[in-house]
């Protein structure tokens, strides 16, 4: 089943903004990843270990909202463009594929759809319009047997 939901990049506020939005919209935050819990985090300064990697909240029943802390460390900057993004959990590599060739026609600030570690065929993409998406499929996780 397709989904969609919304993405949202901090720096380094991503559990501050959800405490924040939790308590406005009946929100339940269902997980928590710092960059520090991954095995497959990058090497980050001890300041920077601690910001979430991944954080998803269902809000108002139903919608959920996720979350990332940009890493200052790896050159990334919150800004216009890049703060908010609408993520599409799609039923196949094939749609995620279809639909990012697309969007990615005059696009920018592009990563082609390929296996991620978090156990999806992930891509994402800012569109010629000034939008930023993210695609992805479920499949099972780098190096797991099927």
């Amino acid at each position: 089943m397709t989904t969609v939901s919304t993405y949202l990049n901090f720096a380094g506020r991503a559990e501050e903004a959800f405490g924040v939005y939790a308590s406005l919209m009946d929100g339940r935050i269902s997980s928590i990843t710092r960059f520090s819990d991954a095995p497959f985090s990058p090497e980050l300064p001890e300041s920077e270990r601690s910001l979430i990697m991944n954080i998803q909240m269902t809000i108002f029943g139903s919608y959920v909202l996720m979350a990332t802390d940009l890493v200052e460390s790896l050159g990334q900057v919150v800004r216009i463009g890049n703060n908010t993004t609408l993520n599409l959990e799609l039923d196949s590599s094939d749609l995620v594929d279809r639909i990012y060739a697309g969007l990615v026609f005059e696009g920018t600030e592009f990563q082609a759809p390929a296996p991620a570690p978090w156990g999806a065929y992930w891509g994402v993409v800012l569109d010629r319009f000034g939008i930023r998406w993210m695609l992805s499929h479920s499949i099972a996780p780098m190096g797991s047997e099927s």
